[in-house]
């Protein structure tokens, strides 16, 4: 199992950063990405922070990628964020996309889809054909999430994402203990947003390595 989108105190989440590896590894996840909330302002200090932590998640038996979220960023800034978190060392970059809960910059979903160095595009609402088209030209994977009032657009998304022939990503945006799926509310989630068993097989098993490489 995987999870590319989660959150710990060092922005708006509940648990530290080992705390959060260590309940994931117990659930049975493989792969787990902490993206606590960026921009200008702790960019760097996220990416360092992570990097602290992987000897931790490796005495876990888990595969820690250290991210970032780029979150309410201008969208004229994002191509230049995301660049900065590649360079300062971050494996998986999340945009928080133009999700329908959230005053999130129009053009966000657009930009972070046209991004070579954007990996995930979260909760990404009511998302434009084109730019779905965008996301598939550029590799940027599009989530299915678990997150109360962000799911709701779910179903729009593995639909527009199937027309486009773009990947999709199924993420937990975890803030507490409670927020990390087990095996089976993934593939409820899954499930739930519209995928078929064979889609879903699929999107739960991902090669996440092969995945992230541009």
């Amino acid at each position: 199992m995987y999870d590319l989108h989660t959150h710990t105190l060092l922005s708006d989440g509940e648990l530290l950063p080992t705390e959060l590896v260590r309940r994931a590894a117990v659930l049975g996840y493989e792969t787990l990405a902490i993206t606590d909330h960026a921009d200008a302002s702790n960019l760097r200090h996220l990416v360092e922070a992570g990097e602290s932590l992987r000897e931790s998640a490796r005495c876990y038996g888990l595969t820690l990628l250290v991210g970032v979220e780029l979150t309410h960023v201008p969208p004229s800034q994002i191509p230049a964020f995301a660049r900065d978190a590649k360079r300062f060392g971050a494996d998986v970059v999340v945009v928080h996309g133009e999700t329908t809960m959230e005053p999130v910059a129009p053009g966000t979903n657009r930009a972070a889809c046209a991004c070579e160095y954007v990996d995930v595009l979260g909760h990404p609402g009511l998302i434009a054909a084109e730019d779905a088209r965008a996301a598939a030209e550029h590799g940027v994977a599009l989530e299915i999430t678990s997150r109360g009032g962000h799911n709701r657009t779910n179903g729009h998304v593995v639909r527009v994402a199937r027309e486009a022939g773009c990947r999709l990503v199924v993420d937990s945006d975890t803030h507490a203990p409670s927020d990390l799926m087990s095996a089976e509310a993934r593939r409820a989630v899954a499930l739930g947003a519209g995928l078929t068993e064979t889609e879903s097989r699929e999107v739960l098993s991902l090669d996440i390595k092969r995945l992230l490489q541009k």
